[in-house]
């Protein structure tokens, strides 16, 4: 048979060189693959600077998403998310999400970012609105926030600050790095532990009427255990003297002057800053522009981007232009309070009285509760 150079050329095994060619083609594209994935699944949480920002979450905290110029989708509560029955869960590890998408792309997207430790925090109080005002000033560029509660200086501090500042969003050169916990207040360790880390740290209490806020306190742990004693059994030590008990975590929280003079042994009282929990339902746009003092930042979310439900009873998040419909609260917020009988509401009432009035002295302003 003779021999053949073109038969012999559809037999011969491609060389080494080739191989290694297709090799390194295959693995780009998968990178590239993998790359174009991630940026996709980003968009929705990445600041965007035009009003055309993607929906990115549904259903996180104390008040509802946004899509704005400024800040895009900020992981607020949408009410039509069934996850959100959830409740105080769902929304910190939807935060954890956020801080993790965040982080994944912060450092692909600008080699100028750093994780730091936060140079504000807030911290405190629970059921007073937290929630509500780290979702608001998560929609300012020049916040990084961690969405979930860290809980490092009550829970996690034998961690250390490495570990701490590892749960931050990367974050550029004048950019803020905060986090909020609310149990900090409460927790006698906590003020010294955050002034070791750094004295200059500023500070925000969100309060509200304490007597309320027992109640809000009280629904929230009902609502996840059913079979729980009545608010008024847990109110008193003894019912019938009146007695009020004080270790109950749902009355003492309210008694913000005892906690208000541990942090004044540290800090002075410039570095603190009390915002209503009432005004962030009933003026968000002007507790907003004094947090934003506080914090040293240009007025950025104003009364633009608000809007009232009337029937939520609390305000909604909108565009600062444009049509589209506010995102509003969901399920787990704004829940139905139990009737109290009203006997045990104004014996709270008495008893938070010298307290409120003491912490009103201490802070220079009255917020009306009694």
């Amino acid at each position: 048979m003779e021999y053949s150079p073109i038969l012999h050329s559809l037999h011969v095994v491609p060389s080494s060189h080739v191989k290694n060619k297709l090799f390194v083609f295959c693995i780009m594209l998968s990178l590239w693959v993998y790359m174009l994935y991630c940026c996709v699944g980003y968009c929705s949480t990445v600041p965007n600077l035009t009003y055309g920002a993607v929906n990115r979450h549904e259903n996180d905290a104390e008040v509802d998403n946004q899509e704005s110029s400024l800040g895009a989708s900020r992981d607020l509560l949408n009410n039509e998310n069934e996850l959100d029955s959830r409740g105080d869960e769902w929304d910190e590890i939807r935060g954890e999400a956020k801080a993790l998408d965040d982080n994944a792309m912060s450092g692909f997207l600008n080699e100028s970012e750093s994780k730091k430790l936060p140079q504000a925090i807030i911290i405190g109080v629970k059921k007073g609105g937290t929630r509500a005002l780290l979702e608001f000033l998560r929609l300012h560029p020049d916040i990084r926030a961690v969405g979930a509660e860290p809980h490092f200086f009550d829970r996690n501090y034998d961690k250390g600050l490495d570990w701490y500042r590892e749960l931050m969003p990367k974050s550029s050169e004048g950019q803020l790095t905060m986090e909020k916990t609310p149990s900090y207040y409460v927790t006698k360790e906590v003020p010294a532990r955050i002034y070791t880390m750094s004295k200059n740290t500023k500070l925000i209490v969100v309060v509200r009427d304490p007597v309320t806020r027992a109640i809000s306190d009280y629904t929230q742990t009902r609502s996840k255990k059913p079979d729980i004693p009545s608010f008024e059994s847990l109110t008193f030590k003894n019912m019938s003297a009146g007695l009020i008990d004080t270790t109950w975590s749902a009355v003492q929280i309210g008694m913000y002057a005892k906690h208000l003079e541990r942090w004044l042994q540290y800090f002075p009282m410039e570095q603190l800053l009390f915002v209503s929990g009432e005004r962030l339902i009933t003026d968000p746009a002007g507790e907003m522009a004094r947090v934003q003092d506080f914090l040293g930042l240009r007025r950025v979310v104003t009364e633009k981007h608000f809007h009232f439900n009337p029937a939520k009873g609390f305000p909604c998040l909108k565009r600062p232009e444009g049509n589209s419909k506010p995102h509003c609260l969901g399920k787990t917020k704004g829940r139905i309070h139990p009737n109290i009988n009203p006997e045990v509401v104004q014996k709270l009432r008495d008893f938070y009285k010298p307290f409120n009035s003491k912490f009103y002295h201490m802070i220079g302003h009255d917020f009306g509760w009694d």
